[in-house]
């Protein structure tokens, strides 16, 4: 899809379709009523005449407009008049998105981006506006035999007659954001049997070699060479190679301690020996959609050129059932040299994470982030709508916090007291690897953060914001939108 600016007022845009914004209260948008005016009121008609309430979600298509260059105006309800918030503002884009997307048009242009959203300038509408789109736009047909073909090739966004650097700056922004998104959602809906770890220390290879990042992939004997016992007691049951991906993006200066983000890579978890339910388990292919994430931000910063240090380290493997398989009450050193008593195989993320920050500690980064699918006690907690949160650095959450809030890619702060921390002791063990039902997303963090004292660290829970479930079944591409945020709130762009 190429995204564009254009400078035309709405009733000279040509092409197949020019969608601008009715609200409820039957007024206009600005680029609506110059339609009105062109058409010789056939928008007032229509909307007098009861065919576009003006509700969000509302569409009314129109053809063959008098005055209107366009082949067709798409009516686009936008709610009650006055200042939107930025979800409104952007399931609003999404709805004029997804249906032109529907038409049989190669092009088509969005006036949309001048609706007023509180605490935002046109920039930022025109970022978020391109990100939205793709977002409703976004198909993964790649295993049907007859996809359905895509007609929209060109989608433009008005820009009041005028075109400044911020806006084309925010153009390219949310177009690279866009891209990394898409690369995240294409990984996390391959099917298990194809996003292998392999696979994905493949596709982290082919994005290196596109954007010109440094890359290194370390296979089993050179993780056992390094001591990461609690990364590779999950991979025992499996027959396919674990991984650990680490790419480099360095653009800053060159004495800059780098931002490390690490990813969850869990390409299919059945649980293990304590094995999951079987319905819904299909759905255990997104468990690497940390490491997704990670590689999605990546590729953002890549064609942004960030001037930033950044690295993305990702273990990856699968989580199966098999003889030689890790059991319950196994116990494993870890990298760092504290031994875990797993008492459930099916806490397997926090396995590989911790492993992978103690890994991570040797890049001396400013901050980092590690981003995993990791409790159901999150999805429980914030359902699908936020991010859990947590970390050892007051300044970093707050970072991130902000972040969110600006990309509407929202987390929630969580607690992170030693009060918690005494949930996890083992008789056996320096720790066990889980520590009963309450608090399970506090308790994982917690976990993790006895691995790192010696960083200024924050843990994104992506289990309930990662996927979506039901008939709508697909990843959804977050928190790229959080984390890229974050990368350009530090370089100021």
């Amino acid at each position: 899809m190429h995204f564009e600016l254009t400078r035309l007022p709405a009733a000279s845009q040509p092409g197949g379709c020019v969608a601008v914004g009715v609200f409820a209260s039957h007024a206009l948008t600005p680029s609506a009523k110059l339609l009105d005016k062109a058409s010789g009121g056939a928008i007032t008609a229509a909307v007098k005449a009861g065919d576009m309430p003006g509700k969000p979600g509302d569409t009314l298509l129109l053809r063959g407009l008098p005055g209107v260059k366009a082949e067709r105006v798409l009516l686009v309800g936008c709610g009650k008049a006055g200042e939107l918030h930025e979800g409104a503002y952007q399931r609003i884009v999404a709805t004029a998105a997804a249906a032109v997307g529907k038409l049989h048009a190669a092009d088509a242009a969005l006036y949309l981006t001048e609706l007023a959203v509180a605490g935002h300038d046109e920039a930022w509408r025109v970022r978020a506006a391109v990100a939205a789109a793709d977002h409703a736009l976004y198909r993964f047909n790649e295993y049907k035999r007859e996809p359905g073909k895509r007609h929209l090739k060109t989608l433009a966004f008005g820009c009041g007659g005028k075109s400044t650097k911020a806006l084309d700056a925010a153009l390219r922004q949310g177009m690279a954001i866009a891209a990394g998104v898409t690369l995240t959602r294409d990984l996390g809906n391959h099917p298990a049997n194809i996003c292998t770890p392999t696979y994905l220390a493949d596709q982290a290879q082919a994005l290196a070699k596109a954007h010109k990042l440094d890359i290194e992939v370390l296979d089993e004997p050179q993780m056992r060479a390094l001591g990461m016992g609690a990364l590779l007691a999950v991979a025992q049951g499996t027959r396919e190679p674990p991984k650990l991906i680490v790419v480099k993006h360095l653009r800053g200066k060159a004495k800059a301690p780098p931002v490390v983000l690490v990813g969850k890579g869990v390409t299919f978890d059945s649980g293990g020996i304590s094995i999951k339910p079987g319905a819904g388990m299909d759905e255990m292919k997104f468990d690497m959609c940390g490491a997704a994430s990670v590689l999605g931000t990546l590729k953002a910063a890549a064609e942004l050129d960030l001037p930033i240090n950044l690295i993305g380290v990702i273990p990856a493997s699968e989580n199966l059932p098999d003889g030689k398989a890790v059991k319950p009450g196994d116990i494993v050193k870890t990298m760092a040299g504290k031994t875990v008593e797993i008492l459930n195989t099916d806490a397997e993320g926090r396995l590989l994470l911790c492993d992978a920050l103690t890994y991570a500690e040797r890049f001396k980064p400013d901050v980092i982030v590690d981003i995993a699918t990791l409790t159901g006690a999150c999805v429980v907690a914030l359902g699908g709508h936020a991010h859990g949160l947590l970390g050892n650095d007051q300044k970093l959450i707050d970072a991130l916090l902000a972040a969110g809030r600006t990309a509407h890619d929202r987390a929630w702060q969580l607690p992170l007291w030693d009060d918690y921390k005494e949930q996890l002791k083992s008789p056996f063990a320096d720790l066990p690897n889980v520590a009963g039902r309450e608090a399970g997303t506090i308790t994982a963090a917690a976990f993790l953060s006895a691995f790192t004292e010696k960083l200024r660290w924050a843990h994104l829970d992506i289990a309930g914001t990662a996927w979506k479930s039901g008939k709508d079944k697909s990843a959804t591409g977050r928190p790229v939108g959080l984390l890229v945020q974050y990368l350009l709130d530090r370089v100021g762009a």
